[in-house]
Protein backbone atom coordinates (compact mmCIF):
# COMPACT_ATOMS: atom_id res chain seq x y z
CA UNK A 1 0.00 0.00 0.00
CA UNK A 2 1.42 3.56 -0.59
CA UNK A 3 0.74 6.40 1.63
CA UNK A 4 0.13 10.12 0.41
CA UNK A 5 0.09 13.00 2.70
CA UNK A 6 -1.97 16.07 2.67
CA UNK A 7 -0.97 18.58 4.99
CA UNK A 8 -3.40 16.82 7.96
CA UNK A 9 -4.79 14.39 5.91
CA UNK A 10 -3.82 10.67 5.05
CA UNK A 11 -4.95 9.25 1.90
CA UNK A 12 -3.98 5.40 1.77
CA UNK A 13 -4.65 3.97 -2.03
CA UNK A 14 -4.94 0.48 -2.20
CA UNK A 15 -6.83 -2.23 -4.65
CA UNK A 16 -10.19 -0.44 -5.24
CA UNK A 17 -10.23 1.15 -1.84
CA UNK A 18 -9.39 4.68 -0.85
CA UNK A 19 -9.79 6.03 2.66
CA UNK A 20 -8.94 9.55 4.05
CA UNK A 21 -8.90 10.48 7.25
CA UNK A 22 -9.39 13.82 8.95
CA UNK A 23 -10.02 14.78 12.71
CA UNK A 24 -13.24 14.20 13.70
CA UNK A 25 -14.75 12.13 10.58
CA UNK A 26 -14.09 9.81 8.70
CA UNK A 27 -14.49 9.55 4.59
CA UNK A 28 -14.49 6.55 2.90
CA UNK A 29 -14.76 5.37 -0.99
CA UNK A 30 -14.88 2.37 -2.75
CA UNK A 31 -15.73 0.45 -5.88
CA UNK A 32 -19.19 -0.52 -5.61
CA UNK A 33 -18.97 -4.10 -7.93
CA UNK A 34 -23.07 -4.39 -7.77
CA UNK A 35 -24.55 -0.68 -9.03
CA UNK A 36 -21.10 -0.21 -11.28
CA UNK A 37 -20.82 3.55 -9.62
CA UNK A 38 -18.90 4.84 -6.51
CA UNK A 39 -20.32 5.92 -3.06
CA UNK A 40 -19.03 8.07 -0.58
CA UNK A 41 -19.54 7.45 3.40
CA UNK A 42 -19.40 10.21 5.97
CA UNK A 43 -19.15 9.46 9.66
CA UNK A 44 -20.15 12.54 12.36
CA UNK A 45 -19.71 10.77 15.92
CA UNK A 46 -22.97 8.33 15.43
CA UNK A 47 -24.54 9.33 12.37
CA UNK A 48 -23.58 7.45 9.04
CA UNK A 49 -24.71 9.52 5.33
CA UNK A 50 -25.07 7.63 2.03
CA UNK A 51 -25.29 9.73 -1.29
CA UNK A 52 -24.31 8.47 -4.75
CA UNK A 53 -22.14 10.88 -7.09
CA UNK A 54 -19.90 10.98 -9.29
CA UNK A 55 -16.85 11.57 -7.59
CA UNK A 56 -13.34 12.29 -8.87
CA UNK A 57 -9.71 13.00 -7.61
CA UNK A 58 -7.94 14.85 -10.44
CA UNK A 59 -4.53 16.17 -10.32
CA UNK A 60 -3.37 14.84 -6.85
CA UNK A 61 0.54 14.35 -7.06
CA UNK A 62 2.31 11.61 -5.28
CA UNK A 63 5.30 12.49 -3.21
CA UNK A 64 7.19 9.50 -5.32
CA UNK A 65 8.85 11.00 -8.08
CA UNK A 66 8.12 8.36 -10.19
CA UNK A 67 4.15 8.40 -9.83
CA UNK A 68 2.28 10.73 -12.17
CA UNK A 69 -0.67 12.41 -11.20
CA UNK A 70 -4.39 10.48 -10.84
CA UNK A 71 -6.01 11.39 -13.93
CA UNK A 72 -9.96 11.98 -14.31
CA UNK A 73 -10.27 9.32 -16.47
CA UNK A 74 -14.12 8.50 -16.22
CA UNK A 75 -14.47 12.35 -16.87
CA UNK A 76 -12.02 12.17 -20.16
CA UNK A 77 -13.70 8.69 -21.40
CA UNK A 78 -17.41 10.53 -21.14
CA UNK A 79 -16.23 13.67 -23.38
CA UNK A 80 -14.28 10.99 -25.69
CA UNK A 81 -17.59 9.16 -26.24
CA UNK A 82 -19.48 11.78 -26.40
CA UNK A 83 -17.33 13.09 -29.17
CA UNK A 84 -15.94 15.99 -27.64
CA UNK A 85 -13.23 18.15 -29.12
CA UNK A 86 -11.45 17.92 -25.58
CA UNK A 87 -8.21 19.74 -26.89
CA UNK A 88 -10.66 22.83 -27.72
CA UNK A 89 -12.03 22.29 -23.98
CA UNK A 90 -8.66 21.92 -22.03
CA UNK A 91 -7.87 26.02 -24.04
CA UNK A 92 -11.09 27.46 -23.32
CA UNK A 93 -12.21 26.34 -19.79
CA UNK A 94 -8.80 24.24 -17.89
CA UNK A 95 -10.68 24.37 -15.07
CA UNK A 96 -13.21 22.24 -15.48
CA UNK A 97 -10.94 18.96 -15.97
CA UNK A 98 -10.07 19.64 -11.84
CA UNK A 99 -13.59 19.58 -11.08
CA UNK A 100 -13.96 16.10 -8.46
CA UNK A 101 -17.99 16.08 -9.66
CA UNK A 102 -19.13 17.16 -12.81
CA UNK A 103 -22.65 16.01 -14.48
CA UNK A 104 -21.50 15.31 -18.35
CA UNK A 105 -23.79 12.36 -18.17
CA UNK A 106 -27.23 14.19 -17.17
CA UNK A 107 -26.09 17.22 -19.13
CA UNK A 108 -26.22 14.55 -22.39
CA UNK A 109 -29.49 13.24 -21.11
CA UNK A 110 -31.46 16.62 -20.23
CA UNK A 111 -30.54 17.89 -23.60
CA UNK A 112 -31.31 14.74 -25.63
CA UNK A 113 -34.73 15.41 -24.03
CA UNK A 114 -35.10 18.61 -25.64
CA UNK A 115 -34.17 17.63 -28.90
CA UNK A 116 -31.00 18.49 -29.31
CA UNK A 117 -28.56 16.00 -31.43
CA UNK A 118 -25.51 14.00 -30.10
CA UNK A 119 -23.32 16.60 -32.22
CA UNK A 120 -25.06 19.93 -31.19
CA UNK A 121 -24.54 18.35 -27.27
CA UNK A 122 -20.89 17.81 -28.37
CA UNK A 123 -20.10 21.25 -29.90
CA UNK A 124 -21.70 22.76 -26.99
CA UNK A 125 -19.52 20.92 -24.14
CA UNK A 126 -16.40 21.34 -26.20
CA UNK A 127 -17.17 25.24 -26.64
CA UNK A 128 -18.23 26.17 -23.25
CA UNK A 129 -17.50 22.87 -20.91
CA UNK A 130 -18.40 24.71 -18.01
CA UNK A 131 -21.91 23.39 -19.05
CA UNK A 132 -21.10 20.20 -17.64
CA UNK A 133 -20.97 21.39 -13.80
CA UNK A 134 -24.41 22.29 -14.06
CA UNK A 135 -27.05 20.20 -12.17
CA UNK A 136 -30.17 18.78 -13.41
CA UNK A 137 -32.51 20.97 -10.98
CA UNK A 138 -30.70 23.94 -11.94
CA UNK A 139 -30.97 22.87 -16.24
CA UNK A 140 -34.45 22.05 -15.90
CA UNK A 141 -35.41 25.22 -13.91
CA UNK A 142 -33.40 27.35 -16.16
CA UNK A 143 -35.00 26.21 -19.19
CA UNK A 144 -38.39 26.76 -17.89
CA UNK A 145 -37.46 30.39 -17.26
CA UNK A 146 -36.04 30.83 -21.04
CA UNK A 147 -39.45 29.53 -22.33
CA UNK A 148 -40.95 32.48 -20.93
CA UNK A 149 -39.47 34.40 -23.19
CA UNK A 150 -38.55 31.72 -25.95
CA UNK A 151 -41.30 30.14 -27.94
CA UNK A 152 -39.90 26.45 -28.35
CA UNK A 153 -37.50 24.21 -26.93
CA UNK A 154 -36.00 23.58 -30.27
CA UNK A 155 -35.51 27.61 -30.56
CA UNK A 156 -33.50 27.27 -27.43
CA UNK A 157 -31.47 24.63 -28.85
CA UNK A 158 -30.68 26.32 -31.69
CA UNK A 159 -29.36 29.22 -29.46
CA UNK A 160 -27.12 27.26 -27.14
CA UNK A 161 -25.80 25.80 -30.83
CA UNK A 162 -25.01 29.23 -31.42
CA UNK A 163 -23.93 30.69 -28.29
CA UNK A 164 -24.02 28.14 -25.51
CA UNK A 165 -22.37 31.03 -23.25
CA UNK A 166 -25.90 32.51 -23.39
CA UNK A 167 -27.60 29.69 -21.07
CA UNK A 168 -24.67 28.22 -19.49
CA UNK A 169 -22.67 31.79 -18.04
CA UNK A 170 -24.51 31.98 -15.24
CA UNK A 171 -26.15 29.68 -12.80
CA UNK A 172 -28.22 32.06 -10.80
CA UNK A 173 -31.67 31.40 -11.85
CA UNK A 174 -33.38 33.54 -8.90
CA UNK A 175 -31.44 36.57 -10.56
CA UNK A 176 -32.82 35.41 -14.07
CA UNK A 177 -36.35 35.25 -12.86
CA UNK A 178 -36.02 38.20 -11.55
CA UNK A 179 -34.53 40.09 -14.64
CA UNK A 180 -37.15 38.49 -16.72
CA UNK A 181 -40.24 40.32 -14.43
CA UNK A 182 -38.90 43.29 -14.14
CA UNK A 183 -37.65 44.10 -17.90
CA UNK A 184 -41.85 42.82 -19.31
CA UNK A 185 -42.86 45.25 -16.31
CA UNK A 186 -40.76 47.99 -17.91
CA UNK A 187 -42.40 47.25 -21.53
CA UNK A 188 -40.48 44.91 -23.64
CA UNK A 189 -41.99 42.68 -25.21
CA UNK A 190 -41.18 38.64 -25.67
CA UNK A 191 -39.86 39.77 -28.85
CA UNK A 192 -37.78 42.03 -27.43
CA UNK A 193 -36.41 39.98 -24.56
CA UNK A 194 -35.32 37.17 -27.05
CA UNK A 195 -33.62 39.76 -29.22
CA UNK A 196 -31.67 40.28 -25.56
CA UNK A 197 -31.66 37.05 -24.93
CA UNK A 198 -29.80 35.80 -28.67
CA UNK A 199 -27.81 39.09 -29.01
CA UNK A 200 -26.69 40.08 -25.22
CA UNK A 201 -27.35 37.26 -22.72
CA UNK A 202 -24.98 39.16 -20.46
CA UNK A 203 -28.13 41.32 -19.60
CA UNK A 204 -29.94 39.02 -17.93
CA UNK A 205 -26.46 37.97 -15.69
CA UNK A 206 -26.54 41.76 -14.44
CA UNK A 207 -27.61 41.98 -11.30
CA UNK A 208 -31.14 43.60 -11.29
CA UNK A 209 -29.93 46.83 -9.92
CA UNK A 210 -27.69 47.42 -12.89
CA UNK A 211 -30.60 47.05 -15.27
CA UNK A 212 -32.94 49.16 -13.28
CA UNK A 213 -30.28 51.67 -12.81
CA UNK A 214 -29.42 51.66 -17.18
CA UNK A 215 -33.88 51.83 -17.99
CA UNK A 216 -34.10 54.66 -15.06
CA UNK A 217 -31.58 56.76 -17.12
CA UNK A 218 -33.12 55.85 -20.19
CA UNK A 219 -36.28 56.72 -18.91
CA UNK A 220 -34.81 60.08 -17.61
CA UNK A 221 -32.68 61.03 -20.73
CA UNK A 222 -36.11 60.26 -23.25
CA UNK A 223 -37.96 62.50 -20.75
CA UNK A 224 -35.72 65.59 -20.61
CA UNK A 225 -35.42 65.40 -24.60
CA UNK A 226 -39.06 66.11 -24.53
CA UNK A 227 -40.07 62.31 -25.29
CA UNK A 228 -43.67 61.81 -24.33
CA UNK A 229 -43.53 58.46 -23.69
CA UNK A 230 -40.45 57.04 -21.87
CA UNK A 231 -41.51 53.36 -21.73
CA UNK A 232 -41.96 53.55 -25.56
CA UNK A 233 -38.65 55.63 -25.71
CA UNK A 234 -36.36 52.55 -24.03
CA UNK A 235 -37.95 50.07 -25.85
CA UNK A 236 -36.90 51.87 -28.99
CA UNK A 237 -33.30 51.92 -28.00
CA UNK A 238 -33.04 48.43 -26.12
CA UNK A 239 -34.54 46.67 -29.73
CA UNK A 240 -32.37 49.13 -31.65
CA UNK A 241 -29.02 48.58 -29.42
CA UNK A 242 -29.99 45.17 -27.56
CA UNK A 243 -26.16 45.52 -25.87
CA UNK A 244 -26.91 49.61 -24.49
CA UNK A 245 -28.20 46.97 -20.50
CA UNK A 246 -24.63 45.76 -20.09
CA UNK A 247 -22.99 49.27 -20.50
CA UNK A 248 -22.35 51.75 -17.49
CA UNK A 249 -24.76 54.54 -17.78
CA UNK A 250 -21.76 57.10 -17.43
CA UNK A 251 -20.91 55.93 -21.07
CA UNK A 252 -24.03 56.09 -22.46
CA UNK A 253 -24.44 59.75 -20.70
CA UNK A 254 -20.74 60.86 -22.76
CA UNK A 255 -22.30 59.62 -26.03
CA UNK A 256 -25.53 60.84 -25.83
CA UNK A 257 -23.75 64.65 -24.94
CA UNK A 258 -20.96 63.97 -28.27
CA UNK A 259 -23.71 62.94 -30.40
CA UNK A 260 -25.90 66.33 -29.31
CA UNK A 261 -22.46 68.51 -29.39
CA UNK A 262 -21.05 67.64 -32.58
CA UNK A 263 -23.40 67.98 -34.87
CA UNK A 264 -25.51 70.53 -33.27
CA UNK A 265 -28.71 68.64 -33.21
CA UNK A 266 -31.68 69.95 -31.23
CA UNK A 267 -33.52 67.64 -29.20
CA UNK A 268 -35.97 66.62 -31.23
CA UNK A 269 -33.20 65.81 -33.78
CA UNK A 270 -31.31 64.00 -31.28
CA UNK A 271 -34.29 61.67 -30.52
CA UNK A 272 -34.91 60.63 -34.04
CA UNK A 273 -31.16 59.59 -33.91
CA UNK A 274 -30.68 57.82 -31.05
CA UNK A 275 -34.12 55.93 -31.20
CA UNK A 276 -32.96 55.26 -35.00
CA UNK A 277 -29.38 54.70 -36.57
CA UNK A 278 -27.46 56.65 -33.81
CA UNK A 279 -28.56 54.18 -30.89
CA UNK A 280 -25.67 51.51 -31.54
CA UNK A 281 -23.22 54.49 -30.81
CA UNK A 282 -24.38 54.59 -27.48
CA UNK A 283 -22.27 51.61 -26.24
CA UNK A 284 -19.18 52.74 -27.57
CA UNK A 285 -16.47 53.90 -26.26
CA UNK A 286 -16.43 57.44 -26.31
CA UNK A 287 -13.17 57.62 -26.90
CA UNK A 288 -12.61 55.96 -29.56
CA UNK A 289 -16.22 57.69 -31.29
CA UNK A 290 -14.41 60.97 -30.91
CA UNK A 291 -11.17 59.91 -32.10
CA UNK A 292 -12.92 57.85 -34.87
CA UNK A 293 -15.35 61.30 -35.73
CA UNK A 294 -11.78 63.54 -36.32
CA UNK A 295 -9.82 60.97 -38.23
CA UNK A 296 -13.19 61.19 -40.65
CA UNK A 297 -13.67 64.73 -40.48
CA UNK A 298 -9.63 65.47 -41.03
CA UNK A 299 -9.74 61.98 -44.40
CA UNK A 300 -13.07 64.28 -45.66
CA UNK A 301 -11.56 67.92 -45.46
CA UNK A 302 -8.33 66.15 -47.16
CA UNK A 303 -10.43 65.86 -50.25
CA UNK A 304 -12.22 69.10 -50.29
CA UNK A 305 -15.24 68.32 -47.94
CA UNK A 306 -17.28 70.85 -46.04
CA UNK A 307 -18.24 70.46 -42.35
CA UNK A 308 -21.73 70.81 -43.65
CA UNK A 309 -20.54 67.58 -45.58
CA UNK A 310 -19.29 65.64 -43.49
CA UNK A 311 -22.12 65.90 -40.44
CA UNK A 312 -24.25 64.63 -43.50
CA UNK A 313 -21.84 61.94 -44.24
CA UNK A 314 -21.95 60.66 -40.43
CA UNK A 315 -25.67 61.64 -39.63
CA UNK A 316 -26.61 59.71 -43.15
CA UNK A 317 -24.43 56.84 -42.09
CA UNK A 318 -23.35 56.85 -38.18
CA UNK A 319 -22.23 53.43 -38.90
CA UNK A 320 -19.17 55.36 -40.49
CA UNK A 321 -18.11 55.47 -36.36
CA UNK A 322 -17.09 51.95 -36.25
CA UNK A 323 -14.87 51.73 -38.96
CA UNK A 324 -10.96 51.81 -37.30
CA UNK A 325 -9.17 54.54 -39.06
CA UNK A 326 -6.40 53.21 -41.41
CA UNK A 327 -9.37 50.90 -42.99
CA UNK A 328 -11.54 53.72 -43.32
CA UNK A 329 -8.67 55.86 -44.79
CA UNK A 330 -7.87 52.83 -47.38
CA UNK A 331 -11.83 52.15 -48.21
CA UNK A 332 -11.47 55.64 -49.34
CA UNK A 333 -8.11 55.51 -50.94
CA UNK A 334 -9.27 52.48 -52.59
CA UNK A 335 -12.73 53.62 -54.11
CA UNK A 336 -11.03 57.18 -55.19
CA UNK A 337 -8.31 54.99 -57.32
CA UNK A 338 -11.06 54.02 -59.66
CA UNK A 339 -12.39 57.28 -60.28
CA UNK A 340 -15.27 57.68 -58.17
CA UNK A 341 -15.71 60.54 -56.77
CA UNK A 342 -15.64 61.57 -53.10
CA UNK A 343 -18.84 63.02 -53.43
CA UNK A 344 -20.34 59.63 -55.08
CA UNK A 345 -19.29 58.18 -51.39
CA UNK A 346 -20.88 60.78 -49.51
CA UNK A 347 -23.87 60.57 -51.20
CA UNK A 348 -23.69 56.98 -51.00
CA UNK A 349 -21.91 55.94 -47.31
CA UNK A 350 -23.10 52.41 -47.89
CA UNK A 351 -20.48 51.56 -49.96
CA UNK A 352 -18.15 51.62 -47.11
CA UNK A 353 -19.75 48.33 -45.50
CA UNK A 354 -17.82 46.05 -48.28
CA UNK A 355 -14.17 44.94 -47.69
CA UNK A 356 -11.65 46.37 -49.64
CA UNK A 357 -11.24 42.79 -51.90
CA UNK A 358 -14.75 42.94 -52.14
CA UNK A 359 -14.74 46.65 -53.58
CA UNK A 360 -11.74 45.80 -55.81
CA UNK A 361 -12.50 42.76 -57.59
CA UNK A 362 -16.52 44.18 -58.11
CA UNK A 363 -15.21 47.76 -59.25
CA UNK A 364 -12.68 45.38 -61.94
CA UNK A 365 -16.25 43.40 -62.63
CA UNK A 366 -18.06 46.42 -63.35
CA UNK A 367 -15.55 48.58 -65.57
CA UNK A 368 -15.12 44.65 -67.46
CA UNK A 369 -18.66 44.94 -68.30
CA UNK A 370 -18.18 48.89 -69.70
CA UNK A 371 -20.16 50.86 -66.83
CA UNK A 372 -18.72 54.00 -66.21
CA UNK A 373 -17.84 54.25 -62.47
CA UNK A 374 -17.79 58.34 -62.27
CA UNK A 375 -21.62 57.96 -63.36
CA UNK A 376 -23.12 54.95 -62.13
CA UNK A 377 -24.89 54.45 -58.54
CA UNK A 378 -22.23 53.16 -56.42
CA UNK A 379 -24.51 51.62 -53.88
CA UNK A 380 -24.61 48.36 -55.71
CA UNK A 381 -20.90 47.52 -54.79
CA UNK A 382 -22.16 46.98 -51.10
CA UNK A 383 -25.87 44.64 -52.46
CA UNK A 384 -25.89 40.90 -51.19
CA UNK A 385 -23.94 38.99 -53.24
CA UNK A 386 -26.90 37.58 -55.34
CA UNK A 387 -28.52 40.87 -55.83
CA UNK A 388 -25.17 42.06 -56.79
CA UNK A 389 -24.16 39.06 -59.15
CA UNK A 390 -27.97 39.79 -60.88
CA UNK A 391 -27.25 43.56 -61.49
CA UNK A 392 -23.93 43.03 -63.26
CA UNK A 393 -25.27 40.10 -65.32
CA UNK A 394 -28.15 42.09 -66.71
CA UNK A 395 -25.50 45.17 -67.17
CA UNK A 396 -23.42 42.64 -68.87
CA UNK A 397 -26.10 41.76 -71.15
CA UNK A 398 -26.12 45.65 -72.70
CA UNK A 399 -22.39 46.29 -72.43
Amino acid sequence: MQSLSLGQTSISKGLNYLTIMAPGNLWHMRNNFLFGSRCWMTRFSAEIVFKSVSFRLFGVKCHNADSEPLKNEDLLKNLLTMGVDIDMARKRQPGVFHRMITNEQDLKMFLLSKGASKEVIASIISRYPRAITRTPENLSKRWDLWRKIVTSDLEIVNILERSPESFFRSNNNLNLENNIKFLYSVGLTRKCLCRLLTNAPRTFSNSLDLNKQMVEFLQAAGLSLGHSDPTDFVRKIIFKNPFILIQSTKRVKANIEFLQSTFNLNSEELLVLICGPGAEILDLSNDYARRSYANIKEKLFSLGCTEEEVQKFVLSYPDVIFLAEKKFNDKIDCLMEENISISQIIENPRVLDSSISTLKSRIEELVNAGCNLSTLNITLLSWSKKRYEAKLKKLSRFA
